[in-house]
């Protein structure tokens, strides 16, 4: 089996972008790639894509990503499993959900227990305390542990940049606001070098869900985050 970018993008669940992305920082290489450009990727590619994706979900940054997707195996299988785990208990839940349309369509009374989404986080935050005790030494997942994120102040950094999204990327302002946020995470989060600054200002354009996101403070926020923390990094 061999798939082409955008049919593995579809099977996955996510965006050609996100792929090429994941290409191009060497977290998942396709298979092949064509003389036309074109990549391919077979069935053990798509294996670690899965795990990707299922690692993404349960919030790790990219950078803890890699060394996962190299560990031994055993480990990748039993990483597999807890997607699957995860993906069929949203299955159950979106069923349980279609039952009480139907039942409510009909006229009848609900009385089977249904899969809810406080179900789903619960075995989300399961995987996630798993991955913590088994990868736990990374730099980047101590440094975020036991910090909470001042909501209001990171809310406050994404108006500030809606503001100016009829500004040039490359403009003093906006570059301005671009170390606020790096700063902001600094003190937050984890430290934030401008690697992992460049990382997340692709992610905000090649993952749909932080496009929609800030695109909440206005529409073109996180194409103008993306751009101008492009321009940031490379100064």
């Amino acid at each position: 089996m061999r798939l082409s970018i955008g049919e593995a993008a579809e099977r996955l669940g996510v965006s050609v972008r996100t792929l090429r992305w994941y290409d191009e920082i060497g977290l998942v290489k396709p298979t092949v790639v064509g003389e036309n450009g074109y990549r391919y990727y077979d069935r053990e590619a798509l294996a670690l894509l899965q795990q990707a994706i299922f690692y993404r979900e349960l919030g790790l940054s990219l950078k803890d990503i890699k060394p996962l997707l190299q560990a031994p195996e055993d480990t990748r299988r039993r990483a597999l499993l807890a997607h699957r785990q995860l993906l069929e208990l949203k299955k159950q839940q979106l069923e349980g959900l279609l039952a009480l349309v139907d039942d409510t369509l009909g006229g009848t009374s609900m009385n089977k227990s249904i899969i809810t989404q406080a179900d789903v986080e619960a075995a989300k935050t399961k995987y996630a305390e798993e991955a913590k005790n088994r990868w736990g030494h990374t730099d980047a997942w101590k440094q975020s542990q036991g910090k909470n994120p001042d909501m209001a102040g990171m809310e406050a950094v994404f108006r500030g940049f809606a503001a100016l999204r009829d500004k040039d990327p490359g403009a003093p302002e906006v570059q301005a606001q671009v170390k606020v946020w790096q700063d902001f995470i600094t003190d937050n989060m984890y430290t934030c070098t401008k690697e992992i600054l460049a990382g997340l200002g692709t992610m905000y354009v090649c993952d749909e869900r932080f496009t929609a996101n800030l695109d909440k403070y206005g529409d073109g926020t996180a194409k103008l985050m993306s751009e101008a923390i492009a321009i940031y990094c490379k100064a």
